[in-house]
C-alpha cells in the first residue's frame, strides 16, 4: 500500500519520473545530491517509496520531539546528537552489520545551505561496512530522479570523494536552488 501511495503522489500527482539502473542492493549508503531545499526529502521518500524500497536517513535529534518523532522514526528517521562527541561511523557500521537489509540515505552537504565542503562520513561508513555507495541525483528541472552509478569504496578516498564530487557538477543546475550548491574542489 505504501508504494501505490508514493507512485502515485511521485509520477501522478508530482510528475516526476526517474532514471535508475541500480540493482536494489540489500545493504548501501544513499548519496543523495544536490541537497539545497527541505522539500529534496518529501521528493527523495515518496521516490525511493514509489520504487518499492526503504531507506533510514539521518536527521537531527532535535526533530524528534512529540508527537513527530513517531513520525520519523516510521518513515526510517535516526536520531542524530551532534552534541556528543561518539564516531556515528562506527555506530552505523555496527547497525549496518548486525541488520540483514540496511538503506540509509545521505546528503554529502549535510545542509542545505551552500557548503563547499562536503562530509565525508557516508563513505567512510560504506567503506567500514563493505557496502556500496550509490549515487542519487535529484533534478528539479527535469522532474528527475537519476540513479544509475553505484560502486564499492576502495579506501582511496581522496579520489572516490573526488569523482562523487564531479559526478554531481553535472546536476548544479537542476538543483531546487543552484546557488546553493556546491562541490568545492572536484
Amino acid at each position: 500500500m505504501y508504494q501505490l501511495i508514493c507512485r502515485f503522489l511521485f509520477f501522478k500527482i508530482l510528475g516526476w519520473s526517474c532514471k535508475v539502473s541500480i540493482p536494489d542492493f540489500p545493504k548501501c549508503i544513499l548519496c543523495v545530491a544536490p541537497h539545497t531545499s527541505n522539500w529534496d526529502f518529501l521528493i527523495a521518500q515518496l521516490f525511493y517509496g514509489a520504487i518499492g524500497r526503504r531507506s533510514g536517513f539521518l536527521m537531527k535529534k532535535e526533530w524528534f520531539f512529540f508527537p513527530l518523532k513517531y513520525f520519523w522514526k516510521a518513515i526510517g528517521g535516526i536520531p542524530v546528537d551532534r552534541s556528543k562527541r561518539t564516531s556515528l561511523v562506527e555506530q552505523t557500521v555496527a547497525k549496518i552489520r548486525e541488520s540483514a537489509t540496511f538503506h540509509l540515505a545521505i546528503t554529502p552537504e549535510g545542509t542545505r545551505k551552500r557548503n563547499e565542503n562536503w562530509k565525508n562520513g557516508f563513505y567512510y561508513i560504506a567503506l567500514g561496512a563493505g557496502i556500496p555507495i550509490v549515487l542519487y541525483a535529484i533534478d528539479y528541472k527535469r522532474k528527475l530522479i537519476v540513479g544509475e552509478h553505484a560502486f564499492l569504496p576502495t579506501g582511496a578516498a581522496e579520489q572516490e570523494i573526488k569523482f562523487i564530487k564531479r559526478y554531481y557538477e553535472q546536476f548544479k543546475d537542476g538543483a531546487k536552488h543552484p546557488d546553493r550548491f556546491s562541490v568545492g574542489e572536484a
